[in-house]
């Protein structure tokens, strides 16, 4: 396979941050070349660079061995590129046909052309094998319809080149499949793909070659055959990545801190009851739709219709109230960190402080300096990478940005944390410090009560693991039965 795109010594500086730093290496025509690195790395940079969403500072980029350099978005579609985007960008409130033609709409005297929109959307469906109706609203899709959208939308364009930025983070299991054999499908039609992914297996299953950043710069590009999990690892993070248990496995749990009994909502789960210990982590494993996240949000007092009874430290909280829960001491690291977590206008101190204004004023003025030495506290103790606690935190890496999350509930001092999907979209050098995190927590009588998707993550921090199953809690598994056949076999109903 010959170079179909090189980039040469590309740069790239943003206020505070050297985003990349002379990244070159080429991708060959009608290949999946993976791109992976820490967060902060220069990964997504360099791929809306190519597809013409910011401007390169300093070298080149050729195409087919001609220099490009695209100015927008359109610029990069007349040069046969597109961006897959990890945050789905459609309409929810047009349907997919109305979606897919949004740039070129078909008129007929001054009038849409309902029949020729529909016709042109079926035919960019059938180019991906999708067969989503035209006249759903996207709405109503799941993400694995919405991701395959973004696919027919570039396909339909006639891209060359797709840059694809974490595709698959908000995907369940059987989505990821369909999607895996949709990347296979682009690649045996001659579509070059860049893929940007954290997770390891799907690199190393897809791609041909995989290139590591590191710090905004290129620290290898090798073929997939020449190189191993470990090796990527330890290029991406510059250190080998120890494995070492969390010490507060090794600790006896204190009293109960959380006990929720008969906790119901309608048409979301029923009689789910747990408990949750000081200085242990519980986990909730179950598919998509299980109702795992839908029970934190109700014990945070995010659905109204919840009934049951939650204690915390031995008293009552009131359904269906976030006031009473944060007086309670709880606090919900959600799973979508940033439309639910923070404030992206706002810098690291002023979410850090968000929900505990009450502590940091006084007769109705704040009292900046408590509360910048609180936030700085926080952040030092989270280790979050920042200029500066007033750098805006939409600036921040993924895994940065979980961390202000987490660094709100302890500037607050919850001592019973809901915690939705911590890992999510981040790399594994800062997966592996929220974990750290999550323990030291444990081991300092925090009562953690944990989702996650990623069963490694649930066996690696948890003394027990709970599996909810059509909205019902079916199993708890202690420690020392834990695996991930197991596990399964609850989550899908195989066992007995």
């Amino acid at each position: 396979m010959t170079a179909f795109i090189e980039f040469r010594s590309v740069s790239k500086r943003f206020p505070g941050v050297q985003a990349l730093d002379g990244v070159g290496f080429s991708v060959a025509r009608g290949s999946c070349h993976g791109l992976i690195g820490e967060n902060g790395a220069g990964k997504s940079t360099l791929g809306k660079i190519l597809g013409g969403i910011h401007g390169a500072d300093a070298g080149e980029i050729l195409l087919e061995g001609r220099p490009i350099r695209p100015q927008t978005p359109l610029e990069a579609r007349a040069l046969g590129i597109a961006l897959v985007h990890q945050e789905l960008s459609f309409c929810p409130n047009l349907t997919v046909a109305e979606n897919l033609c949004l740039g070129d709409l078909p008129a007929r005297r001054g009038w849409l052309d309902r029949a020729r929109l529909r016709a042109r959307a079926r035919g960019m469906l059938a180019e991906i094998g999708s067969t989503a109706d035209p006249d759903a609203l996207v709405g109503t899709l799941s993400p694995g319809r919405e991701q395959q959208l973004q696919i027919a939308a570039a396909v339909g364009t006639g891209a060359r080149v797709i840059v694809m930025d974490e595709p698959t983070s908000a995907l369940s299991a059987g989505e990821t499949r369909e999607f895996r054999r949709l990347v296979g499908d682009l690649k045996a039609r001659g579509i070059t793909l860049i893929y940007v992914s954290h997770r390891m297996d799907e690199l190393f299953e897809m791609c041909d070659a995989i290139t590591v950043l590191r710090d905004g710069r290129h620290v290898s590009t090798e073929p997939i055959g020449a190189t191993s999990p470990d090796r990527v690892v330890s290029q991406m993070i510059g250190r080998t990545l120890s494995a070492a248990q969390s010490a507060h496995l090794d600790l006896c749990p204190g009293g109960e801190r959380l006990a929720v009994a008969g906790l119901a909502s309608p048409g979301r789960f029923t009689g789910v009851n747990l408990s949750v210990r000081a200085g242990e982590i519980v986990g909730i494993a179950g598919l998509i739709g299980a109702g795992r996240s839908e029970v934190l949000q109700a014990i945070f007092g995010l659905d109204p219709a919840a009934t049951g009874e939650v204690r915390v430290d031995g008293r009552g909280l009131r359904l269906g109230s976030v006031t009473a829960a944060l007086r309670s001491g709880l606090g919900l690291l959600p799973e979508d960190r940033k439309r639910q977590g923070l404030v992206l206008t706002m810098n690291v101190r002023e979410n850090c402080t968000l929900s505990a204004l009450s502590l940091f004023s006084r007769g109705g003025w704040m009292r900046r300096r408590a509360e910048r030495r609180a936030a700085a506290e926080a952040c030092e103790l989270l280790r979050v990478r920042t200029p500066s606690p007033e750098s805006p935190v939409a600036g921040l890496s993924g895994g940065n940005q979980q961390k202000v999350t987490l660094a709100k509930w302890l500037v607050r001092s919850c001592e019973v944390l809901l915690v939705d999907e911590p890992t999510r979209g981040v790399d594994v050098g800062a997966k592996a410090e929220i974990h750290r995190l999550l323990g030291d927590l444990a081991c300092r009588g925090k009562a953690i009560l944990l989702v996650s998707s990623e069963l490694p993550e649930l066996i690696g921090l948890c003394g027990r693991i709970l599996v909810m199953r059509g909205g019902q809690v079916v199993s708890e598994i202690g420690r020392p039965d834990f695996s991930e056949d197991a596990l399964m076999r609850r989550m899908t109903g195989l066992a007995a």
